[in-house]
């Protein structure tokens, strides 16, 4: 009986060992920008995009602004809720996870809207998550492992 009840107190015990290992193996890092865009003005893009500009200037916008940045680590399946200036909330779910890959899901409910964004390790994708108004839209940039 005894036998047992070491070899179960081991197993235990190297469970809990392992236990933050593996919860720390289910997160992965992400930084996350709000954008705001438009296409009124004067080509410009803020100082804190720089690293954006080249893929920046490929969208019909021609300023760009940093409305947040926000860094978490996110668990699968718990969404990130993120408010945007229009008043709704955008929420990033980490739904997949390989070697140097991840995939998100995106939604913002208010507006209806999911959608499902595959990104490499060392890339990051500029999304739009609002509707035009006046010229004007908010994007969500995320890259993980930044």
């Amino acid at each position: 009986m005894s036998a047992r009840w070491g070899l179960g107190a081991s197993v235990l015990a190297f469970v809990l060992l392992l236990a933050p290992a593996a919860a720390a193996a289910g997160t992965v890092p992400v930084r996350v920008r709000i954008l705001k865009g438009s296409r009124q003005g004067p080509p410009s893009v803020d100082p804190k995009l720089a690293d954006l500009a080249q893929q920046l200037g490929k969208l019909a916008y021609v300023r760009w602004d940093e409305v947040r940045e926000e860094h978490a680590d996110l668990e699968f399946d718990r969404p990130l809720a993120l408010a945007l200036p229009d008043g709704t909330t955008l929420e990033l779910t980490l739904v997949d996870s390989r070697k140097d890959t991840v995939t998100f899901e995106v939604r913002v409910t208010a507006r209806g809207t999911r959608s499902r964004l595959t990104i490499s390790k060392d890339q990051r994708i500029v999304h739009q998550v609002t509707a035009e108004k006046g010229g004007e839209a908010y994007f969500a940039t995320v890259r993980p492992w930044p």
